[in-house]
């Protein structure tokens, strides 16, 4: 588990602004400016993942008025990455999806953030082998502005995620950084949080 953890480090290639691929990207870049939302996915030119890849893009313009940058992870290379983002959504593809998504080929980052879909093993011969499967499963982190992860989910692999779930936990963590409460449950932006006391608690539930 990486909460309360600072997110681990890596530079590797990614596809930036749906048309460039750059070869150091590094969510370094956004320490002191700005929240993150990392998330992994399974593979490029497959089924659920377009759906989520194309909903986070949606509600980007949300993300981003909230001072968080989103950015997508697969174990694919970024020749693949940037094929599927030049297809259109009619033939399978995400075309207009700008914000930048990482090539792990190397699959240590999914590893390093506990995503891999299986780990490596010896057989009876002592040849390495791998058990399960080696990509991405579909984890999602939200970072803050010092790098330290707050949240974690990862779902497996025929599970797509709940991208306004993500969106609602940014507020509540914004929210407890301005305010200094706590974000009960169900909370949303615009509703009560409440103090981190007894009678904080007290008083909530009593009036909720």
């Amino acid at each position: 588990m990486l909460v309360l953890r600072k997110a681990p480090h890596f530079v590797a290639p990614a596809v930036i602004n749906g048309e460039e691929i750059v070869d150091n990207f590094s969510l370094d870049q956004y320490l002191g400016k700005k929240y993150v939302v990392f998330y992994f996915y399974p593979k490029d030119f497959t089924f659920v993942c377009p759906t989520e890849i194309l909903a986070f893009q949606e509600k980007l313009a949300e993300f981003e008025k909230r001072g968080c940058a989103v950015v997508g992870c697969s174990t694919d290379t970024e020749e693949t990455h940037l094929a599927w983002l030049s297809t259109p959504k009619n033939k399978g593809g995400i075309e207009g999806v700008t914000y930048p998504i990482v090539a792990d080929t190397a699959k240590t980052i999914a590893k390093n953030f506990g995503v891999l879909g299986g780990y490596e093993d010896y057989d009876e011969e002592g040849n390495a082998v791998f058990v399960g499967a080696p990509i991405a499963l579909r984890g999602t982190f939200l970072i803050d502005k010092e790098g330290t992860v707050h949240h974690e989910t990862i779902n497996n692999f025929p599970l797509g995620r709940n991208i306004d779930e993500t969106l609602r936990l940014l507020d509540a963590l914004i929210y407890v950084e301005k305010h200094g409460e706590v974000c009960p449950a169900n909370w949303q932006e615009g509703k009560d949080a409440m103090k981190a006391t007894k009678d904080g608690v007290a008083d909530y539930l009593a009036k909720h």
